[in-house]
């Protein structure tokens, strides 16, 4: 391993700073392991890209090491010491030199976490190569320095991680106390009279294309559009060719319902907004269902919360069909038993619901501003820590 170069320090530094490349502080290899081989009660640790830490039944290293995943979006560094087996796309730092605080350097790549996300290489999925390791400039001091640094960012990062985990039980807890209201509610009502979806509703999935096609110019509605919302955004859509003329049937219109068909991610299957306001020429496309109601006594706001209660996503999730990619059918839907008390129940129950939803998400906003700051102060803290300054 080269030794430490030393070259001018940072702006605003110390003069017992120095930054030198990361190759001259550490041995940089990558593993030799596939996702085959991880087993279910493996004795040794093994490592991917993944955040989850899964097993093996062999080690490749047997040291202290730094571990960053060699490709994927995030590319945080994990901490380990001991035996553990390596993905071949997944890097270990190790045989660390004597200048170098392991836990210093740790920190140091936190601090520039957005560092391999802007070198990773490729498309798809962004990959690192071992050049991107071994360039990396880092920011040194004394050993001495080095190991007050790393007490003084183990206990601060500490404190604040400890805050980030109660701010977020407390936005679980909001959101899980207003779904458990929605879900009282709509389990209550379940005695009453009640039809089936297919009996008040007409359903049309949506409409595919690809880039080759030729025809109209039409807004559409996709799976990326659902996020959290309630209703159908009004902005922000975009803007696709369709081969031919519009069919006038797969137009949207007031009071429709849009619910996510198929999806690679299960989590998305049966999420369902309502179209309060509809722009002119907007379709939706065919990873998603349509229902349109064919009454006059069921108020689409009030079927909207019950489409998004965790009942009626867990019985869509569960009617889905598929292994890799699954799919809602309309068959599915139209079982769905619907419980219905009087249109003017229906509307109070909304507006109740409406209420409440308007009330967690003020204090969500809270709470996630809440996590924005402590991120800040994390980031303040390690710059300080790089820059000379703690």
């Amino acid at each position: 391993m080269n030794s430490p170069r030393t070259e001018p320090p940072e702006s605003g530094a110390r003069d017992h700073w120095s930054i030198v490349p990361m190759s001259a502080l550490c041995s940089i290899k990558n593993g030799k392991s596939d996702t085959q081989d991880a087993t279910d009660r493996g004795p040794y640790a093994f490592f991917d890209r993944s955040k989850a830490i899964k097993r093996s039944d062999r080690f490749l290293f047997d040291c202290e090491a730094l571990i960053i995943p060699g490709e994927g979006t995030e590319f945080l560094p994990r901490q380990f010491n001991g035996k553990f087996d390596l993905h071949q796309r997944a890097y270990a730092l190790h045989n660390f030199s004597e200048t170098i605080n392991p836990r210093f350097l740790f920190h140091f790549l936190v601090y520039k976490k957005d560092y391999f996300p802007r070198v990773a290489v490729g498309t798809t999925v962004k990959s690192l190569r071992m050049r991107h390791f071994e360039d990396l400039p880092v920011s040194v001091t004394t050993l001495g320095d080095q190991q007050r640094i790393v007490a003084i960012l183990d206990e601060a990062l500490a404190g604040i991680a400890v805050a980030e985990a109660s701010v977020k039980r407390n936005l679980k807890n909001t959101y899980d106390a207003f779904e458990s209201f929605r879900d009282d509610i709509f389990n209550a009502k379940s005695h009453r009279s009640a039809k089936s979806l297919g009996e008040i509703a007409s359903f049309r999935n949506g409409v595919n294309f690809t880039k080759s096609s030729k025809g109209r110019v039409v807004k559409i509605v996709g799976v990326k559009d659902f996020q959290n919302r309630f209703a159908v955004p009004t902005e922000g859509l975009e803007a696709v060719t369709i081969n031919g003329e519009v069919n006038k049937d797969d137009l949207l219109r007031g009071n429709d319902l849009l619910t996510v068909r198929s999806n690679g991610n299960i989590q998305l299957i049966g999420r369902t907004m309502v179209v309060d306001e509809c722009p002119a020429n907007t379709i939706h496309s065919g990873f998603t269902i349509r229902t349109r109601l064919t009454v006059d006594s069921v108020f689409s706001q009030y079927l909207c919360h019950f489409m998004r209660s965790r009942g009626t996503r867990r019985r869509m999730i569960d009617g889905g069909t598929g292994t890799n990619i699954k799919s809602l059918n309309q068959g599915t839907l139209t079982k769905l038993l619907v419980p219905l008390p009087s249109h003017d129940e229906q509307k109070r129950i909304a507006k109740r619901l409406d209420g409440f939803a308007q009330r967690t998400d003020r204090l969500t906003d809270v709470y996630k501003q809440k996590l924005v700051a402590l991120e800040r102060l994390k980031q303040s803290l390690l710059s300080q820590a790089f820059s000379g300054n703690l």
